[in-house]
């Protein structure tokens, strides 16, 4: 018996080579031969194993990895959407032009991204419909080769103190989870790390603990890259554990006492997938057999009140909320770790990208809190000390109201069933200049602003009883 063993991604293709090339025949009615399909396996690692009767197991080359996506050509526009014809029309180039919604703005406009070979139909399609537009960005393919420095630049810039974490780049996963390491093993009375379980393409969940060890602290847990192709988010989370780590005998004792756990890249799988091979992927990386159509949005996965409005049930919908409550294995890592922790949870802070936005429950409907008033109240003090010191201006409110509802969000878990009072989701810059693709000059402004947000979230925790 001889068996094909074969990541998703390569399986068409290699059908087609194993029958036509090499002879040999696939999934025989006899069984005699079998092919299995293993969508565990990472794209980026694929191999064949080719099991011989009477033999040993031999590996033979792969087809080559996934072909980069590229979006020569391809822009942003920023769409008049004030009034019901204009969703309308929005909602049209969605169906008909390939276009899809990035942000929607508190001026009344929304962002749309449109491929390359749809703009002169879709133009045409918005003059006949009366609808203003502007191009924000005009060949989204130049903005991403432009938005992090060149490997020269990064093998200049690179950290020679024991990490290569610089903050003025945008990094891989392997030298996040490395600094991590660094930061627990140079500072070992503080820091500790450890996985809390496995992506679905097996990569660790590595959370960070940051702690003075003292038992009647608070608790805050820290998430970002939750939507992969959110860049900003895993790199402003990271920034602000080397400052609260590196200047901690600086740091208020409302900074001090609290137990900080930290998830800095939520989907790591999603994550790798923009670095290597589609910049604006959002999902996780469940399913790869199908293609454009896999992964599950990992903001739509929680469990409280999953699948309602703002998310979906088609796998081919970036919104697309999963099989069920929890299906993946990166919001059940969190699920488990979350519920199972000694730690006096009161606060859950998630930082995406972009908008700029302090967001808190609930996100699901329209609707809000019986303490709303002290959620805002708190997000309104931090968005006027980011604004003071010379950042950017961020809206504060509840996220169905001020954006529009979506379901089984991670905030409306961490409120609704883990009961923690000071629940935000942050949309970090811009306000959409550069949308998902922002250049990484904009790490350092982009963490000092957050860093005032998460000091005045701790002393808002330090005063609860």
């Amino acid at each position: 018996m001889k068996i094909f063993r074969i990541s998703a991604p390569i399986l068409v293709p290699l059908v087609l080579v194993l029958n036509v090339v090499s002879g040999l025949s696939v999934v025989e009615k006899d069984g005699s031969d079998a092919l299995v399909v293993d969508p565990e396996v990472p794209e980026q690692i694929a191999t064949v194993e080719v099991e011989e009767q009477g033999g040993s197991a031999r590996q033979e080359p792969a087809k080559e990895e996934p072909v980069p996506v590229k979006y020569d050509g391809a822009q942003l526009w920023r769409v008049d959407y004030d009034d019901q014809d204009k969703r309308n029309a929005v909602a049209e180039l969605q169906d008909k032009f390939e276009a899809s919604m990035w942000n929607y703005n508190v001026n009344s406009s929304v962002d749309v991204f449109l491929p390359e070979p749809q703009l002169t139909k879709a133009r045409q399609f918005l003059s006949a419909a009366s609808v203003p537009f502007e191009v924000v960005i005009d060949d989204m393919q130049r903005a991403i080769d432009e938005e992090n420095p060149s490997k020269d630049q990064l093998d200049l810039w690179e950290n020679r103190d024991g990490h290569r974490m610089t903050w003025t780049a945008y990094h891989r996963l392997a030298d996040i989870h490395e600094w991590m390491d660094y930061l627990a093993d140079t500072y070992p009375q503080l820091c500790s790390t450890r996985s809390i379980g496995k992506s679905h393409q097996g990569r660790d969940l590595k959370v960070l603990r940051i702690s003075n060890g003292n038992p009647a602290n608070a608790a805050i847990w820290m998430d970002g890259g939750i939507h992969a192709r959110e860049w900003i988010s895993p790199a402003t989370v990271t920034y602000l554990v080397n400052a609260l780590v590196e200047e901690w005998d600086d740091q208020p004792e409302h900074m001090r006492n609290v137990d900080w756990y930290v998830l800095p890249v939520h989907n790591p799988d999603g994550y790798e997938y923009t670095q290597q091979y589609d910049r604006l992927w959002r999902k996780n990386r469940r399913s790869a057999l199908y293609g454009p159509c896999s992964g599950v949005d990992l903001n739509r996965n929680y469990g409280y009140k999953w699948g309602g409005q703002g998310s979906s049930k088609q796998p081919c919908s970036d919104i697309y909320a999963g099989s069920g409550p929890f299906s993946e294995p990166e919001t059940k890592a969190v699920y488990n770790f979350m519920q199972s922790s000694a730690a006096n949870w009161k606060g859950f802070l998630t930082f995406h990208s972009y908008g700029q936005y302090i967001l808190y429950p609930w996100g699901y409907d329209r609707v809000v809190p019986p303490d709303h008033e002290d959620l805002k109240r708190v997000g309104d003090e931090a968005a006027q000390r980011m604004r003071q010191s010379g950042g950017q201006s961020y809206t504060v409110g509840p996220s169905g109201n001020t954006l529009y509802p979506a379901s089984g969000g991670s905030d409306d878990w961490a409120r609704g069933e883990m009961n923690i009072k000071y629940a935000y989701t942050v949309e970090l810059r811009d306000s959409g200049r550069n949308g998902f693709v922002l250049p990484a000059s904009e790490i350092i402004p982009t963490g000092k602003e957050s860093a005032l947000f998460i000091d005045t979230i701790a002393s808002a925790v330090a005063k609860l009883k």
